[in-house]
């Protein structure tokens, strides 16, 4: 599969019928679903679990989603979903990019970006990104070209 950008990260995806709208395709929350999904799992293998999250008492909340929607997929479709960190400034913010591809076709159905805030886990309040978040998504950056 051809990415938008290098050395992706990349989950495997199979539409489900419950994830089918009344237009007979894939609804639109379901692509949000699994960017969260992505994001976690992501996280999860550059060693960043929740429960480190818990420890550390920090965590990247979504500040803002963009999903650009750009062809639908159907009940039965495998997918691959793609994402990249494509921004960390070492303070309070970082950025991923993801792109969503049907396998059959290599059709990419979906561009999106997320920038993510660090907030507390005890307050809610926006917090500085600690030394080891700054060590490993900083670490992950892919820059665009």
């Amino acid at each position: 599969m051809e990415w938008a950008l290098p050395d992706p990260f990349v989950i495997d995806l199979n539409v489900l019928p419950e994830a089918i709208d009344a237009y007979q395709h894939v609804n639109n929350s379901e692509y949000l679903r699994w960017v969260e999904q992505i994001s976690w799992a992501h996280s999860e293998a550059l060693g960043l679990s929740l429960e480190r999250y818990q420890t550390l008492d920090r965590a990247m909340v979504v500040h803002r989603h963009e999903l650009d929607y750009l062809a639908p997929a159907f009940a039965g479709d495998a997918l691959q979903l793609a994402t990249w960190i494509v921004a960390c400034d070492g303070r309070f913010s970082l950025t991923r990019r993801f792109q969503l591809k049907r396998v059959a076709d290599g059709k990419t159905l979906l561009n999106a970006r997320t920038r993510f805030a660090c907030v507390a886990l005890s307050s809610g309040r926006p917090k500085r990104l600690p030394e080891e978040y700054q060590r490993i998504y900083g670490g992950a950056v892919v820059v665009e070209g």
